[in-house]
């Protein structure tokens, strides 16, 4: 664990199930295990456990990181009714899906799903919750609300209307 990074694995349940007629692939995100002793076993996936028509995929091997850029999502996410860490995943050419990212910034998290990712979202693990709200802590700078100042539409409609220095005939 760094700074800004800190290793993540993932575990993803899959399972056949029946829709209308057809049979269909369903994926739920179980869970996000935080710590270096899993995420130092070889990058990838590792049934953890099967029964009737359905596995656990352990995900090794990521590493959840922040961008100073970013802080401001962070922090919403922290202060938000539900805090979550967020998984991206791709189909492979096979149609399995594949997951290839963990982010705790919901902006880049609904960027990835307005992209046709998959984007699923766990409760953030208790040691990731306390170092992200550290590292918000020691880069976040909330930029102070700014009172708007009222414009009159009544004068600015009449001014619109006026004939300009251009327009006026002597």
């Amino acid at each position: 664990m760094t700074e800004t990074e800190f290793p993540v694995s993932v575990i993803m349940e899959h399972e056949q199930i029946q829709h209308r007629n057809w049979i269909v692939p369903r994926w739920v995100l179980v869970g996000i295990v935080a710590g270096q002793d899993i995420a130092e076993r070889n990058p990838g996936a590792t049934v953890v456990h099967r029964d009737e028509g359905r596995e656990q995929l352990l995900w090794t091997g990521f590493r959840l990181r922040l961008y100073r850029d970013a802080v401001e999502s962070y922090w919403y996410n922290l202060v938000g009714q539900n805090p979550s860490l967020f998984l991206v995943c791709r189909q492979d050419p096979a149609g399995d899906l594949v997951p290839f990212r963990v982010t705790a910034n919901h902006d880049e998290a609904g960027a990835h799903m307005e992209a046709d990712d998959q984007v699923f979202a766990a409760p953030i693990p208790a040691e990731i919750r306390d170092w992200l709200e550290h590292y918000v802590m020691d880069n976040y700078q909330p930029t102070p609300p700014r009172k708007r100042k009222r414009s009159n539409w009544t004068q600015e409609a009449a001014r619109a209307q006026a004939p300009g220095p251009e327009r006026r005939r002597h």
